[in-house]
């Protein structure tokens, strides 16, 4: 431990945000890094103590208590104190096969079990993670990797999304001759299209890609494997095949109205915009556009906000954003005591612009969408909202929010962008293949397992595990990577 009294003497210090009014101008990224020798002062702060849940990955109480990766969180923020980056960013790439991105999007459950957390600030991981990681790029430390001995095997990995670049990056390296089908027309799956480009700029993506491609992986785009590429041949032609396409089935909001025009899931809005973002600047004009509208977004979570925080790039006339459940507590309540993930009120990017640019925070708790309403043309207008409370089943135990009668109040709506999750992976893929789904309805394996009810056919990700975090999908890339190895190998080393 380089600095054992760091924790007390430095405050935690975050990289320059630039104020909302500024960056809602561009869908650029809008955090600027500390200078390298202020962020190694953030690494002085890890205490190195004796039980490290920053990277404990671990469920404790239904939710996840450090990094799912187990990420060498306290090594590797005493490197940057010491200010050795190579060794930092080679600890760090030992668990982490995209640094780049989960510096960027992931809500830092590191931080959130961070002994520091107790009493104060948690350890500035994240940025120091981005700082480790930008380094090694800028300095040459990050190279291909090529493995010097192939294995005659031949791996199909199906979709591009964090979890099948994390898999075809490891087995590729293992040896294998690795191809990734991606049915749209650019690779990155959820980060490419399901992320705006504020929060991770695609040349972060690009970047990466292109080592994948000088390590050896075969991309092909525009590959709609199950519609346009017969499963068959993936069966045909490969040794393994490796399902990664996502929880990709949203949940829609039904309610009379549903069929005006003017209603999307979120994907799809986001899709649109960072499409015609990289096509054309905008210049194509093919994308749900928000400007002059009022906007309505049904979801509080992570989408959500980046509908609001896009919309408000777009030149939205307002923007409100509907969330069911009761307004979380601003301190962590008795019954979610650390290292537990805190639930209490976050106010992110989208939710600071809005606040910024309208006044006012968009959220409304314990709300839903009782109808929709429109004109004679068939166009959404308005919207009729009603108000939710909790109350408990008395035969489950389950609390359920249930309408308040009376409470109704309507709101104008030209553009309603539905955030309100996933139902588990699109069917037609797994079925494609024959591979049996659950009831959540996500591909079946055994519990712990990778292989699917078709044997030499595994899945992954949010196909695997339902909807969740660009760092589990990773993690569950990884895993799947050695599971298909080991299958192939007889023994795995990954």
């Amino acid at each position: 431990m380089g600095k054992p009294t760091g924790f007390l003497e430095y405050e935690r210090q975050d990289s320059y945000c630039e104020p909302p009014l500024k960056r809602i101008q561009d869908f650029h990224e809008f955090h600027t890094p500390l200078p390298l020798e202020k962020q190694r002062l953030q690494g002085a702060r890890c205490m190195a103590c004796g039980v490290p849940f920053c990277q404990a990955g671990q469920m404790i109480a239904g939710m996840a208590s450090g990094c799912p990766l187990r990420n060498l969180c306290p090594e590797w923020n005493d490197l940057v104190y010491l200010g050795n980056w190579e060794e930092a960013y080679r600890r760090l790439a030992k668990t982490n096969c995209f640094p780049e991105f989960t510096s960027r999007v992931c809500p830092a459950l590191c931080e959130a079990a961070c002994t520091c957390n107790l009493n104060g600030e948690p350890v500035a991981t994240k940025e120091n993670e981005r700082a480790i990681i930008e380094y090694a790029w800028e300095h040459g430390i990050v190279q291909p990797e090529p493995p010097k001995v192939r294995t005659g095997k031949k791996v199909a990995v199906v979709g591009s999304g964090p979890s099948g670049l994390a898999a075809a990056m490891q087995l590729n390296r293992r040896g294998h001759s690795v191809t990734v089908f991606e049915r749209r027309d650019r690779v990155g799956g959820l980060l490419r299209y399901g992320i705006p480009n504020m929060k991770l700029e695609k040349s972060v993506l690009d970047r990466r890609i292109r080592l994948m491609e000088e390590e050896g992986i075969t991309f092909v785009t525009n590959a709609d494997v199950g519609r346009e590429k017969d499963a068959r041949e993936l069966l045909r032609d490969f040794d393994r095949v490796l399902l990664c396409c996502g929880a990709s089935n949203p949940r829609d909001i039904q309610a009379p109205g549903r069929e005006l025009q003017g209603i999307h899931f979120a994907v799809e809005f986001l899709t649109s915009v960072t499409k015609s973002l990289l096509d054309s600047s905008f210049g194509d004009k093919k994308y749900i556009d928000a400007k002059d509208k009022h906007v309505v977004v049904i979801g509080g979570g992570d989408t959500g906000n980046d509908c609001v925080g896009t919309s408000i790039r777009l030149g939205a006339k307002s923007v409100t954003q509907l969330e069911m459940m009761p307004k979380p507590p601003a301190q962590r309540a008795e019954n979610n005591p650390w290292p537990e993930w805190p639930k209490i009120l976050k106010t992110d990017y989208g939710q600071e612009e809005s606040i910024a640019v309208f006044g006012k925070d968009p959220r409304i708790y314990q709300t839903t969408v009782a109808e929709f309403m429109g004109n004679k043309k068939g166009e959404l207008k308005k919207l009729k909202l009603v108000s939710l409370a909790p109350r408990k089943d008395e035969k489950t135990g389950r609390v359920n929010m249930v309408p308040v009668e009376g409470s109704e109040k309507i709101i104008p709506a030209d553009l309603v962008l539905i955030a309100a999750g996933f139902l588990g992976s699109e069917p037609y893929v797994s079925d494609a293949f024959g591979a049996k789904r659950n009831a959540r309805s996500n591909v079946e394996t055994r519990p712990g397992e990778y292989e699917t009810s078709v044997p030499g056919v595994f899945t992954a990700g949010d196909m695997h595990r339902g909807q969740s975090l660009v760092v589990w999908a990773i993690r569950e890339g990884r895993e799947a990577a050695r599971a298909v190895d080991e299958s192939l190998m007889g023994y795995t080393n990954l």
